[in-house]
Formats: structure tokens, sequence, C-alpha cells
């Protein structure tokens, strides 16, 4: 962790690691977490392992959906680790236009409550991560992870 290039999230979530990992890992849990409320997410390809595409679309009205992620999983360690990024694609190309690129890496440890789940935004540049910051990079992963909480914690079966 490097504070001049990273971002951090922390909580503890009060369920087990398998809940988390599962609310991560199918399309039809991730979806229900993955963007702010009320925006709505539209899970388009989801294939955690190395290599695999991750490819998020979002909309308002639930009508017109648009372009929200197009990355890839470099890391994937059942029920441990998941990393991902949007420096290359799905298609495994290098990303081109967006207005930051970033390496996310997931942490489910255990915790006596549940789950230590710690994410890691790692940029390139320190002007990079305050551009990411200043786009809101507290509140929305802090709202997404309150989101998976809710969903791991409540929704997902046993």
């Amino acid at each position: 962790m490097n504070p001049e290039l990273d971002l951090t999230i922390e909580r503890v979530i009060r369920a087990p690691r398998a809940k988390v990992w599962n609310a991560w890992t199918k399309p039809e849990n991730l979806g229900r977490w993955w963007l702010p409320a009320p925006t709505i997410c539209r899970v388009e390809r989801l294939e955690p392992r190395p290599g695999g595409a991750f490819v998020t679309s979002m909309s308002d009205d639930g009508a017109k959906f648009t372009d929200h992620l197009d990355a890839c999983f470099l890391v994937v360690e059942e029920l441990e680790r998941i990393v991902f990024t949007n420096a290359v694609d799905s298609g495994l190309r290098p990303a081109a236009g967006l207005p930051f690129t970033m390496t996310a890496d997931i942490a489910l440890l255990d915790h006596p409550d549940g789950t230590d789940y710690r994410v890691v935004v790692r940029h390139a540049d320190p002007a990079t991560r305050a551009v990411h910051e200043e786009m809101g990079f507290a509140e929305g992963w802090g709202t997404v992870t309150a989101q998976l909480a809710e969903v791991a914690e409540n929704g997902l079966p046993a």
C-alpha cells in the first residue's frame, strides 16, 4: 500500500467469506450491489479467472444502458482474493480513452464476526489517484461496499 498512489476501503462484513465470494463471482449477485443505487447494473460478462472478462453496463432508468466497466481479471484465488484492472479490457487489449486506469485488489480474510473485506485500488501516479479520488472514490466504493455487505449479510442463501 502506497498512500501517494493507492486508495483503500476496509469493512467487516458480517457474513462468511463464501457469501462475500459468491456476491463477487456470480453475475446474478454482482448485479445487485456493484453500482450505487438507484443506478441499475447489468453484468454483461463475468469470468472470474485470470484473463477473464469483467464487463458491466449501467442504467438510471432501467431502459437505456451505457458502458460502465470493461476490465480483465488478473488474479482470482478462491475465497481469498480478486484482482482486476481496467488498463486491459475484456478482449485483453490495452484500454484507451479512460479518465484513469487502475488495478483493484480485493482481499477476503477471516474475522471473528465474518469477513474482513479489504480493497486497495492502485494508480500509476499521484495525479491519476487524485482524479479517481475527486471523481468520488470514497463515496462510490463506500456505497457499493455497504451494498455488498447488505447482500452478503441478508440476501444470499447459506
